[in-house]
Order: structure tokens, then sequence, then C-alpha cells
């Protein structure tokens, strides 16, 4: 009998390697349930500390790529993601060889691809001398089959078996048979047949005529299963061109369904684009409909509470993801109580894994339900998505779910702790996370001394959810004929307004307090949580100006962004996980929420702060977060070195920003896109919105800035919709 391994205590600590991300600067690829992360040559280093590989559901199933040429690394000249991230293509050239090749006389263009489990890359090499040189091109590879959790630094003591290598004439086969019963296979199939080939490596030799190419083939296929399945005839070349077809035509059915965005500003115009790609490169297809994984490489899963907002982040320009999210987290809600998975009746799930390590219980992630929000967040969700889309049918369906998410709720709020009818949290497994708000590090919850707050912990932006919930709940109660339903929820929400007014603000510190801890003591903190108060609705009017002026000091609002904590708190470090950093999405919903109550200006600098950001950003994308340090003229701002790139909920900020700005509001009853006192940052002149939606009608609509004042027409239409603004 194989020794059985031990659980391994949950670090409540933020992800971590022991190479940092910002050093590397790995290119990614991904596509459904798996994902690469290269060097810039586009290959995977081997190391064992190392990040890189090419990973399915969870487990790395090639650590080793290097491809060599006359036994030497080629020369990189350059590398790049296409504008859509499909595709990384590496150009590079030989090293010098004195006369008989001069550096510079081959080059060598690698591109390769992600589709549907399996890496295609197809290598040619061109000879741009005047005579004919035979070159050798090798291969080395190999399979560790390690567990994510383990590339972030996990031990473990004992692991599975690797299975003996099979080796063909133009395939190699590796396989491990891990702990849990499965066998996982890398299959390393090449075009042309290698002239050598076993099972770390093949080479090819080349006669190249001066002005022609020759072009070798590689196609990774992974696979988890037995009996494995059989070698498809087509070889790796046909194998390419077919992937490349079938995955465009893929992006160009998604592309036709979402909303276009045009502005006068090319490099926000490119910032804009990066967000699409990496949106579209992190969905994944379910049966409900597409789903955002959270983010490469820590995150390459199903998230509850980052699909949840992410999902809201783009309601306005592509429902048919919210619609996905919601449908998927209905089918893995809660049903029955599971404290070694914090489930309980009605949950929502927080994070889903499928590799050996989950499923063997070492980390408590097969079906993990520690996110106090998520809950409430999927009710909102579905309100906001009927508001959105006029689509009855879903919530109607959903109704179950929504209504036992409603019942953890209720039972929630009367086990609240010292402070009756408030939501809160508190793990009830030794592996589980401490704080199971969104900023889950082990501590980011404290006192104003500094002092980690004892659980069963309040959030004050988990009061606000379960308010937008209770709304959200009433609207769709309203609209599936439930009025008195719709009476005692609205009526929830009311009284959870006052008492939450009434002990979570602080007159002195300007904001509502962080949490209350598990004896009702409130966490005199200034962060940026009480923004969510704002994206919520749950603040009082009377109190909106205030905190917004509280979270645009200086001490909050770094230029970049708004940092997680003001600077001056007792665990203020700009270079921590949330206790100083700045976080887009975190900015997203704030930012919404000044739009909510009317400060629009405030989006519009927020919107100025992480478009600067970008500007200085590689492939102009927004990371998982950066550093909180002040905004310095002529420097970016500065990276967080395990921080993911693409993260869905980052990646999206500035399409959701960009509606905050304008106010955004649609009325489908009325077939109406509405803006209310659109404001656009300096930067700004013009914007057009294209392929907006309603039913089956489609709008464009453009906007200038003239100074301060932002005009709107209508630039095209189809069918029963028509555009308002408001000033």
């Amino acid at each position: 009998m194989q020794p059985q391994p031990q659980p391994t205590p949950q670090a409540d600590a933020p992800p971590t390697a022991r190479t940092s991300l910002q050093e590397r600067r790995p290119r990614a690829l991904k596509h459904g349930d798996s994902f690469g992360l290269f060097d810039r040559a586009g290959d995977l280093d081997g190391a064992p500390d190392s990040p890189e590989g090419l990973f399915h559901l969870d487990t790395r199933y090639l650590s080793r790529l290097s491809l060599t040429l006359n036994g030497q690394p080629p020369v990189l000249l350059g590398s790049a993601l296409s504008a859509d991230n499909t595709t990384l293509t590496c150009d590079m050239t030989n090293p010098d060889a004195g006369l008989e090749m001069p550096r510079g006389q081959l080059h060598l263009r690698r591109s390769k691809f992600i589709w549907n489990n399996a890496c295609h890359e197809r290598v040619a090499v061109r000879n741009f001398g005047d005579s004919a040189q035979q070159v050798r091109l090798d291969y080395a590879f190999a399979a560790d089959f390690v567990d994510l959790f383990e590339v972030r630094g996990r031990r473990r003591p004992v692991r599975g078996e690797d299975q003996p290598p099979v080796v063909r004439a133009d395939a190699v086969e590796l396989s491990y048979h891990g702990l849990d019963g499965a066998l996982r296979r890398t299959r390393l199939r090449f075009a042309p047949a290698p002239h050598s080939i076993a099972p770390g490596g093949a080479g090819f030799v080349l006669d190249v005529p001066p002005g022609k190419q020759c072009v070798v083939f590689l196609s990774v296929e992974v696979e988890e299963g037995n009996p494995a399945r059989a070698l498809p005839e087509a070889g790796a070349d046909r194998a390419f061109h077919a992937a490349l077809r079938t995955s465009r035509r893929a992006l160009r059915r998604m592309a036709s369904r979402a909303a276009r965005i045009e502005t006068s500003h090319e490099i926000f115009n490119e910032v804009l684009r990066r967000a699409g790609a990496d949106l579209d490169m992190l969905l994944t297809d379910k049966p409900g409909g597409p789903y955002p994984y959270a983010g490469i490489p820590w995150f390459s899963t199903a998230f509850g509470r980052d699909a949840l907002i992410t999902a809201w982040q783009v309601l306005w320009f592509d429902p048919a993801i919210a619609r996905g999210v919601l449908t998927f987290l209905a089918e893995t809600q809660a049903t029955t109580e599971d404290p070694a998975n914090d489930a309980e009746p009605g949950k929502i799930l927080h994070e889903m894994r499928a590799g050996e390590m989950a499923r063997l219980g070492e980390v408590p992630y097969g079906r993990y339900y520690g996110s106090v929000d998520s809950t409430p967040l999927f009710v909102m969700l579905a309100g906001d998505y009927l508001d959105r889309t006029g689509d009855l049918a879903t919530p109607r369906r959903l109704w179950p779910q929504i209504e036992a998410a409603l019942g953890w709720m209720e039972r929630a709020q009367r086990c609240g702790g010292a402070e009756r009818g408030f939501v809160t949290y508190q793990r009830r497994t030794p592996q589980g996370l401490v704080n199971q708000g969104w900023k889950d590090s082990g501590d980011s919850i404290f006192h104003a001394d500094g002092t980690l707050a004892d659980g069963p912990i309040a959030l004050v932006e988990m009061q606000g959810y379960v308010y937008a919930a209770w709304r959200a709940a009433a609207r769709i109660a309203r609209a599936l004929g439930l009025q008195p339903r719709a009476e005692a929820l609205d009526a929830r929400a009311a009284a959870l307004r006052e008492d939450f007014d009434r002990v979570f603000w602080d007159e002195a510190l300007g904001t509502y307090v962080l949490a209350l801890d598990g004896e009702g003591r409130p966490c005199r903190v200034r962060s940026s949580n009480a923004g969510h108060a704002l994206f919520s609705g749950i603040a009082k009017p009377e109190r909106a100006a205030r905190l917004v002026r509280t979270l645009m000091d200086p001490a909050s609002f770094s230029g970049w962004g708004i940092r997680t904590l003001a600077a001056g708190e007792a665990r203020y470090n700009p270079m921590s996980y949330h206790n100083g950093s700045v976080w887009p999405h975190d900015n997203a919903m704030i930012a919404a929420g000044f739009s909510r109550y009317g400060f629009r200006a405030e989006a519009a600098r927020v919107l100025d702060g992480m478009f600067a950001a970008a500007e200085h950003l590689e492939l102009r994308r927004l990371p998982e977060l950066f550093c909180g340090f002040p905004r310095r003229n002529g420097d970016g701002p500065t990276p967080y070195p395990v921080a993911c790139a693409p993260q869905a909920w980052a990646a999206v900020t500035p399409l959701s920003l960009l509606a905050s700005c304008l106010g955004l509001r649609f009325d489908p009853s009325d077939g109406c896109v509405g803006f209310q006192r659109p404001s656009l940052p300096a930067f700004l002149d013009t914007v057009a919105l294209r392929n907006l939606r309603l039913a089956d009608s489609r709008i464009d609509i453009g906007f200038r800035r003239v100074d301060s004042e932002v005009g709107m027409a209508v630039l095209s239409r189809e069918g029963a919709i028509r555009a308002t603004m408001t000033s």
C-alpha cells in the first residue's frame, strides 16, 4: 500500500514562488483548462523553482522545452504576443560561428499557441546567406507532472510514479500515475519525423538552400484518463494548421457578440484592445456559457468571487458572460454541510481545483466555499443581469438557487456574532482561509494599533453586498410576480442600511470602519473596503461626499489608484499584498460607487490614474495588483513580484471605469440606453461605443468632450433602441 500524504496546513499568505514573475517577464498563453507560461524565447527552463510550464487542470504536463541551433541557444531578437493574445511569436537568429556562419545569417521564427488541450508550435528556419547551410535543430524536453501548489512552494512527502516513456518514430509519450489514481500523459509529436528521437529529446538535420526556409512542427498534447486516446492520424503540421483555423473562427464569433470601443487616444485604444484580448483568453467554455478563469499562472481555474465581479464589470459590454457565470455557480452551489471545505447549504463556490493535491485533500480546494462574499455577489449579479438584459427566463430558472443563497444569508445574519444582523465569517477548517473577504491574506483585517482582529468578523463591504443582494432579489421577485416576497426583501435591506450606518460610520475617520471583530469592536482603519459601500448603495447619501474625499485624499489615492490601505495606518506597506498596494478591480468597483452617487469627475480621475499606469506596463496590461508607492513623473508604477497577468478582474478594469465615467444605464423594458451626466478624463476627447445590444437591437453612440462638458450623438442603430443623456 502506498503511504498516504499528510495534509499541509494552509498558509494565509499571498501566492508565492521561489522566483519573481517580474524578473522573468514570462509570456502566457491559454485556452480552456490549459495554459502555458514560457520564457521570451518560447522555452521552458525545467528548473525545480521555476513557474514556467505547460499546465492542464492544475498539473504541469511539460516542465522543460528548450530549442537549440547547432548545439547553442539561438540569439533572441524579440518576442511578442499577438494583439488577440492567441499566438506567441519569437524571432531569433544564429550565434556567431565564424566565417562558416556569421551571426545573423539564419532567421528562426517560432510561433506557438494553445488550443483544445494541446500546444502547437511551428519553427521556420530561413537562410539569408548566399550558400546552402546544413543546420541541426534539437529539442530537449521533460515532464515532471507536479501539482500547481508544488510549483507555488508546497512540499509533498510522497508523490506518484513516473511511467516508462513510449518512443515512436515521430512521437514521445511521457506519463505519470498519481496517488489519486489518475494517469496523466504528455505526447510530443513532430513533423517531419526527427532524425533522432529519445525520451528526453528530438533532433532534426535541415539542409536549407540560400533564400529558402525549412519548417519543423511540434504538437504537445496533454491528457488525463485511462485508457489513452489513440494518436491522431494527422501529423503535427496538419494539427497546427487545423487548430489555428478553428481558433480564429472561434475568436471571430466571440468578437461579434461583444461591444466595441473606439477613442481619440491611440494608446488608450491599445489598453482597451489588450483588455478585451485578455478577457477572451481567460474565458473558458462551460455547458452553461463562457466563464472567466481568474488569472495566470496561479488562478487559472474557476473562482466564484473573481468571476462574479469580472462578469459584473463587463455586463454592459458582453452580458453572455454573466449568464455563463450565474449558471455555473448555480450548478456548483453547496447543498450540504461540509466543514472541511467551509461549505454550508446555499453558499456559492470560492474556488475549484482539479489537481492531484486537491483530490487527495492535501489542499482544501477541490470544491472550497471559504469566501463570505461570493453568495451575495451571486444574487447581486442575477439582479443586475436582469436590469441589463430584460432576460427574465434566466433568473426564473435560477430562482431556487437564488432562494438558497438568500436562505444562507438569512441564517448568517441570525448568527452574526456580537452585532446581530451583520453577516460574519470564521473558517471551519484549519486548512481554510482565515480571512474570507476579497482581502484574504492573514494580516489584512486588524485594529488601529495593528492587532489582528479575531473572528467572527463582519466586513464593511460584506454588509453592502448583502444589502444589494436583498435589493436585487426583490427586483427579481417583483418581476416574477412574487410581490410579498419582494416587499419582505426590501424591508430587510432597509433595516440593514440603518443598522449599518449606525455601527460602521466613523465621523472622526471620515469613512466606514474596516470591520467589526468577534466582540463587536470596530477596526478603525481607513481602507479601500469602505468604498464598496458606495458600490453597493448601502451608504447613505449624506455620507458620500465625505467618504469620497477620504478615498481621494493623497493618503489613499496614490496617483495611480486608490490604495487598499491608507498611508499612515498601522500595517501600511505599499509593497504588501493587501495593506497598501493598488488593485485595479478594487478601483473599478469604487469608481462605480462614485458614479452611483454622482461623483463622475472623481471616477474620471481614477480612470486617468489607471490609464497612466497601463501606459507604462508591458503589453499595456493592468496586472492583478501593483505597489502603492506615490506616482512620480516619468516613472511607471512599481510592480508586485508575483502578481498574475493577465488577471480577469484587473484586465477588464478599463472597460468598467469607462462605463462608470459615462454613467451608463440600461432600460430593456423601454429599449433605452441612458447616460447620466457623463464625464471624461482630460486625455480623452472622443469616445465611440459600438454594437451596444438590447435584445435583437443594436446601437452605436459617440461622445465628444469640450472642456468639462460631454456631448452625445447616435451614430447608427438597428431595431427598436434609443439613447438618452441627462445632464
